[in-house]
């Protein structure tokens, strides 16, 4: 893997959660990031500003964690960069 920084590392992973939750919506089910912020009991800001391309928003282990186990996807799939161009409408 390349080199990161935080800002680049930020965008990846909130650009897979929001790949993810649309595919969950496609597969089995609705999943809007009210919906995930619930189940993983953050704010739905939270999930909004991880999502967004223009704003850089950290966050913690635990709560990367329980976003995969919400959305049914292994940790790892959130750090994955050969998704980061993929759209799923």
């Amino acid at each position: 893997m390349k080199e990161l920084d935080s800002d680049k590392l930020f965008k990846l992973i909130g650009t897979n959660v929001k790949y993810y939750r649309k595919l969950y919506n496609l597969n089995k089910g609705k999943m809007t990031q009210e919906n995930l912020a619930e189940l993983v009991d953050v704010s739905t800001a939270l999930i909004g500003n991880l999502e967004s391309e223009k704003i850089s928003q950290g966050i913690s282990v635990v709560t990367l964690w329980k976003i995969s186990q919400a959305l049914e996807i292994p940790i790892e799939n959130l750090f994955d960069e050969t998704r980061k161009n993929r759209k799923t409408s």
